[in-house]
């Protein structure tokens, strides 16, 4: 789907691949055979086997790929040979050239999948004038609200939610927090893999979003 200045591209669950001059992939997992591109850079939000999949970051890495993940990731993602990797913690922030990448913490609000003591993450990536923000695997939290500006000063942004709930929030949550960070664009993720979450959770979401007057749209799995 081309959006303003950039292309995304929803690889399945949580995984998204975004153009934008560079190539950007965020938590590949199980993604087509038929997909045979090649990312300069390679983001990891945490260590569980659905967002670090090893197979999948060596599909879509080659000599020179920037990987950037966790610490709790390091130990898997260090095996794969040829790849540049960097370790982030939330809070901080790498500066990539022409992308800028911040961490944004990710956590479960009162269930234990997902605990604020693990350290994990979400992405801002900002490529010129758009801002792609990436929430990992998280239920709506207070950092969240801090993120509102990024739709001002002429910035194009757009945000990537779970949907799925249980291990994330749902649809109900994720409109809500959709309302509060007001993007140009919102779309809906972690469901529809076989791990938990189907389109009926991703449609409900773009329902309650039209709503609170955000936009919202479903992207088809390459």
């Amino acid at each position: 789907m081309k959006i303003g200045e950039i292309e995304i591209l929803f690889l399945g669950h949580s995984g998204f691949f975004i153009r934008n001059g560079k190539r950007i992939a965020i938590d590949p997992y199980n993604v087509s055979e038929k997909f045979q591109e090649k990312a300069d850079l390679i983001l990891i939000t945490h260590s569980h086997y659905d967002h670090c999949s090893i197979k999948d970051i060596e599909k879509l890495a080659e000599p020179g790929t920037v990987v950037v993940c966790t610490a709790d990731a390091q130990s898997k993602v260090m095996k794969i040979q040829g790849i540049d990797l960097q370790i982030i913690e939330a809070g901080e922030k790498i500066d990539l050239d022409e992308i800028k990448i911040e961490a944004i913490p990710a956590y479960n609000l009162r269930k234990e999948y997902h605990p604020k003591s693990e350290g994990w993450v979400g992405y801002l990536v900002k490529m010129g004038g758009s801002v792609v923000y990436h929430t990992g695997d998280s239920d709506f939290i207070p950092e969240m609200k801090n993120l509102t500006g990024y739709g001002k000063h002429g910035n194009q942004f757009i945000v990537l939610l779970p949907v799925s709930g249980k291990y994330v929030m749902d649809a109900e949550k994720a409109a809500e927090a959709a309302s509060i960070l007001s993007p140009d664009l919102a779309i809906p993720m972690h469901y529809g893999a076989g791990v938990i979450g189907s389109e009926k959770d991703a449609e409900k979401f773009v329902e309650l979003c039209n709503e609170v007057n955000v936009k919202a749209e479903i992207l088809e799995k390459i």
